[in-house]
């Protein structure tokens, strides 16, 4: 006999959308993986940030003329995004598919029948821990890599154009990142297929792009996920690249369009 089975249904309550919420907090915060992935994504973001800073001031004196030119310190302290968005978005990715490996899921849904706000809830929560994580992490990694920089007198500041918006974007865009990889966990259910798509979508896709003609390419390359969405990390818009915020809505559709392909699989397949 379960333990479900002998508390009475009167006592149990009532399945609200805040309750599921609480308990995804429960699943998330107390499984051992996701805080060493975390702790990997904001190492890299924070480390990787310092290591670019340091060798980019070291190497100053022997930078050619176009390098100083094009130097950005505010993304150089910020490359660690680079990295991090693979730990966020694999992360994203078994938050889903995890429930599906071990047959965790069929326990949930049998809890919340409705099923789409056990997708609701997973998916707020993991954006708001991203969240939380990854703009925090944005900032000390600035932080860190301008006070690096200003030995050489090459640092900013928060307060020059574009700079907040730029390190408040790459917590924005590693968040969107890990919402996607939750949407492609429910969708695909499957861990490697999953965090394949993810990378396939965000790595390779825009690689592929390049083999396409400069005139295809620079009417495509806008839209490309990663290149919508990374426009908000940069200070000064890059070429053939939309408005910051323009290309992080463009992103923001991308994982809207794969959370809505997830909730209609969720509810039309067995689990």
């Amino acid at each position: 006999m379960t333990t479900a089975s002998v508390i009475p249904a009167t006592e149990r309550g009532e399945v609200t959308q805040l309750r599921v919420i609480r308990s995804e907090w429960i699943k998330l915060r107390s499984l051992r993986s996701t805080l060493f992935t975390l702790l990997a994504a904001v190492v890299a973001m924070v480390g990787l940030g310092c290591v670019f800073s340091y060798f980019t001031a070291h190497r100053w004196d022997e930078l050619p003329p176009q390098e100083r030119f094009a130097f950005d310190p505010t993304l150089v302290s910020l490359r660690g995004f680079f990295l991090a968005q693979l730990a966020v978005g694999v992360l994203g990715v078994l938050v889903m598919s995890g429930e599906y490996a071990t047959g965790m899921i069929r326990a949930s849904l049998a809890a919340v029948p409705r099923r789409l706000p056990v997708l609701w809830a997973k998916a707020l929560v993991y954006a708001v821990v991203a969240w939380v994580l990854m703009t925090g992490a944005a900032l000390a990694a600035f932080l860190l890599g301008q006070a690096t920089l200003s030995g050489r007198h090459l640092g900013t500041s928060l307060s020059a154009p574009g700079v907040l918006r730029a390190v408040l974007g790459a917590g924005l865009y590693l968040t969107v990142v890990g919402l996607i990889g939750v949407a492609l966990g429910a969708l695909i259910r499957n861990t490697a297929g999953g965090i394949a798509t993810l990378f396939a979508v965000l790595l390779v896709l825009p690689v592929l792009a390049q083999a396409l003609p400069s005139s295809w390419l620079d009417a495509i390359n806008p839209y490309l996920p990663s290149t919508a969405g990374q426009g908000l990390v940069h200070v000064q818009q890059q070429p053939h690249t939309l408005a910051p915020w323009a290309g992080f809505a463009v992103f923001c559709l991308y994982a809207l369009a794969t959370l809505a392909g997830a909730a209609v699989t969720l509810r039309r397949r067995d689990a």
